[in-house]
């Protein structure tokens, strides 16, 4: 049986702490809605680029993981779109993953939204008026490259969402963890968000998220499926404490180290 010593742990997590710096260069927006800046959503991906808050979202403290963003309807968090860096709009793969609870399903609830210069939309990661999800993204001209409708919404209930894309392999929907639609691959993604991209509700100002949201994280690649289940239990930051020190490394595999 292995000893345990405080000692050891204290540096241990120091180590940890420091990790936690580095930086996943295809992670390009992590909103874990801890703290709000005035009217600034941090981004904590470490690329810049955070969010404006338009309307009424407060943080609560029933969060998913700690605090969660309760948004008012019609609310949302602008990423300015057209600014946003060439380098970090996803092409070949991409992947949106969030905690939702929203109030009702009286209306679609959309999580992200983006609308390219030649008026594509081209991403819709959303809950379903219908009772269901859907996972769509396009390429350049409006051309739809999969439209998943699948799994089951509920309101008034946590739900993991995590819609993923390879150019090279296809698109998954993952609920819960769970896998629950599939569409194959072949296309790049729109090349732009010029005419601007936010979180909780679209350009033309529909579908409104009203209720719930964390730890929301969006990548330009096509995540796994072991990959989806960590980031689902333990956040995105794989390096053990992310900036509000939420530990993402069991004390069971600290003290068998």
């Amino acid at each position: 049986m292995r000893s345990f010593c405080p000692f050891l742990v204290v540096i241990a997590l120091a180590g940890l702490t420091a990790a936690a710096q580095v930086v996943e260069p295809d992670l390009i927006l992590y909103f874990d809605y801890e703290e709000i800046q005035g009217d600034i959503v941090p981004n904590r991906a470490g690329q810049g680029n955070n969010g404006v808050i338009n309307g009424d979202i407060q943080l609560v403290d029933n969060g998913k993981i700690g605090k969660a963003a309760r948004f008012a309807r019609g609310s949302f968090i602008d990423l300015d779109g057209p600014n946003w860096p060439a380098e970090l709009i996803p092409r070949e793969g991409m992947s949106v993953l969030a905690w939702v609870n929203v109030d009702n399903l009286n209306d679609h609830h959309a999580i992200f939204n983006a609308r390219a210069s030649d008026a594509t939309w081209v991403v819709h990661p959303e809950l379903r008026s219908e009772g269901n999800f859907r996972w769509l993204l396009r390429s350049n001209g409006g051309t739809t490259i999969f439209d998943i409708r699948a799994g089951v919404a509920k309101a008034q209930e946590w739900i993991h969402f995590a819609g993923t894309y390879d150019s090279n392999v296809g698109a998954v929907l993952y609920i819960n963890g769970e896998k629950v639609g599939e569409a194959p691959g072949g296309g790049l993604i729109a090349e732009d968000w010029g005419m601007g991209a936010r979180v909780g509700y679209n350009i033309d100002n529909a579908r409104p998220f009203t209720g719930l949201m964390d730890e929301l994280n969006i990548w330009k690649r096509g995540l796994t499926e072991e990959e989806v289940k960590r980031i689902m239990d333990l956040g995105p930051v794989p390096t053990a404490v992310n900036p509000q020190g939420k530990l993402a490394i069991t004390w069971g595999e600290l003290k068998s180290r």
